[in-house]
């Protein structure tokens, strides 16, 4: 796993790489930006709207405690544009990655595998549901995280442990989906969940690094793409990568992976 991680490093900086990454670093601020606008004038109009009610409510005597409570939560809702980007980053990049997901696969594949049988390109429609299911997905699960996060840091271990699930899921799911049906793809990552897990760990490492984290889409695709490769050719390689012992493989070849 720490060779396919590596190799995927390196090939993301490469020449052929670039203009992929430039292209979704360009989609992910254009996200991010939209996002963030959003969030603010959605914070904005209630603080305003708030404001106008409170002082409806109580009366001309309270404006000045109203003006400054405003002030606060202006400033709060700024803070909470910084916050919701960092927060929204892993559900950003499921939808970048989406988007590019075939760009990188077969760039990974001429690379490295220039002798193997090409993955057919996945129907942009299906790659953006996958990601689009997985962005909200994403949102749902940090929601429900996000009050851990005021008991002694157990939240920020919970995002790290959800973001490894999520992204692993659904990285790997994009990269087997390139060979096999989406039901295929699915059991597929079942089989080898504590290794899907595993990596997704590295991604969620990976995610967690700001500015950095504007390239995982092709970090996490191109480290997908060797996981599975590796795991087509040698499904017991999860064994061993894990506990160090050999299993019959799980699960069977089909029509598209052979």
């Amino acid at each position: 796993m720490l060779d396919d991680a590596v190799k995927a490093l390196s090939q993301i900086l490469s020449p052929p790489m670039r203009s992929i990454l430039w292209r979704s670093i360009g989609l992910a601020l254009v996200l991010i930006v939209v996002l963030a606008l959003g969030l603010q004038r959605l914070l904005s109009w209630f603080a305003t709207f708030g404001e106008a009610w409170a002082q409806a409510m109580l009366g001309p005597g309270f404006d000045t405690p109203l003006n400054i409570l405003a002030w606060i939560v202006s400033i709060a809702a700024g803070l909470g544009v910084v916050f919701g980007a960092v927060f929204l980053m892993p559900a950003i990049t499921t939808l970048v990655a989406s988007v590019f997901v075939d760009d990188v696969a077969d760039h990974v594949e001429r690379e490295y595998y220039p002798a193997e049988r090409p993955g057919a390109a996945l129907p942009l429609g299906l790659a953006m549901t996958e990601g689009i299911k997985t962005a909200l997905l994403t949102i749902l699960v940090y929601l429900i995280a996000l009050p851990f996060v005021f008991v002694a840091g157990a939240g920020f271990i919970a995002f790290f442990i959800a973001t490894a699930w999520l992204l692993g899921r659904e990285y790997f799911q994009l990269a087997a989906m390139r060979f096999r049906t989406p039901a295929e793809a699915r059991a597929m990552r079942k089989q080898n969940a504590a290794l899907v897990f595993t990596a997704g760990l590295v991604i969620s490492a990976f995610v967690s690094i700001p500015i950095v984290n504007l390239a995982t889409p092709l970090f996490g695709m191109a480290f997908m793409v060797h996981l599975h490769k590796r795991l087509r050719r040698h499904p017991s390689a999860r064994c061993r990568a894990i506990a160090s012992v050999r299993l019959k493989p799980s699960f069977p070849a089909n029509g598209r992976d052979r």
